[in-house]
């Protein structure tokens, strides 16, 4: 009995497995003292998030350090079975993995963080959580026009981000361009019309604008992309029923509907103020009045004799 327990102790793997097990709670514990020292003076919850999802990913790859160092001397005797075991693994578990590999290349936010608007594996909407495995967002649009929040909760596989486009409505640059369209009748006062919609539109957009030009000249100076305008600008197309102007201009991301039906509202006010000057376009069929009508009544009275 005492042999065996001698043997059982002189054991390599049970050495490796004291020292491994001493070496875990030593990098835990570290972990725990650094998430402490680290946490106590961040307010912001962006920032504690991203300490925490570092500290986690620095201690999970102390761990597989630590494993690795310590039976180096015994991997070469097990390379086979742990090569057969790891295929085995990896083929039951690549859906797992594949989400887990994403989320260690967004650890950093590379595609998104928690606040973006996203369109990621055919759902848009603002991401309101991730963790290893999926990542929820708060789906806008469907049943709901423009985009604006619908209530339902929708859950992403990460692994999305290695087989789909990921569209992140916010990184970099947190504007978007929208246009309208107002169809004029032709005859009107065409310099009158751009002159009010360029008024309005950067009186309504001011702020927009204001964001845009800091955030376009950051995003010039990163990426190899053109200095585009950011202020309204009017377009005209002449077509067979009417004049249209199109105007282009800048918004926030989450104000684009509200953005739009104040520019209508106020554009509305301007028009009524200058009737005599243009009016609106429409296909509208109005019947206003009918052509006259001339009867002629014939009466025939045959009599018989």
């Amino acid at each position: 009995m005492l042999t065996n327990i001698k043997n059982l102790l002189n054991n390599t793997f049970l050495d490796k497995g004291l020292e491994l097990a001493v070496a875990i709670v030593a990098v835990l514990l570290a972990a725990m003292v650094a998430r402490r020292f680290l946490l106590r003076d961040v307010k912001e919850p962006e920032d504690r998030r991203r300490i925490r999802k570092a500290i986690s990913l620095t201690t999970f790859f102390l761990i597989v350090a630590s494993v690795a160092i310590i039976f180096s001397s015994n991997l070469g005797s097990l390379g086979v079975s742990l090569g057969v075991a790891s295929a085995g693994i990896a083929f039951a578990l690549q859906a797992v993995i594949a989400n887990a590999a994403a989320w260690m290349a967004n650890s950093t936010g590379a595609y998104y963080k928690i606040g973006d608007r996203i369109q990621m594996g055919g759902v848009t909407g603002d991401v309101i959580g991730t963790n290893v495995m999926v990542t929820t967002v708060m789906e806008i649009g469907g049943w709901v026009k423009a985009d604006q929040y619908n209530g339902r909760v929708v859950r992403i596989s990460n692994s999305n981000i290695f087989t789909s486009p990921v569209y992140n409505y916010t990184a970099d640059f947190a504007v978007l361009w929208d246009e309208i369209t107002i169809p004029i009748k032709y005859g009107g006062d065409r310099k009158l019309v751009v002159e009010i919609l360029e008024r309005v539109a950067t009186e309504v957009t001011a702020e927009a604008i204001e964001q845009a030009q800091k955030e376009w000249t950051q995003l010039v100076d990163k990426f190899d992309v053109e200095d585009a305008r950011v202020e309204p600008l009017v377009t005209l197309i002449a077509n067979d029923n009417w004049l249209e102007y199109n105007l282009r201009y800048v918004t926030s991301y989450h104000q684009r509907r509200i953005t739009k039906s104040i520019l209508f509202n106020r554009l509305m006010d301007e028009f009524d103020k200058v009737p005599e000057k243009f009016s609106i376009a429409s296909s509208t069929y109005d019947i206003v009045s009918f052509p006259p009508v001339n009867v002629n009544l014939t009466h025939e009275n045959n009599k018989r004799s």
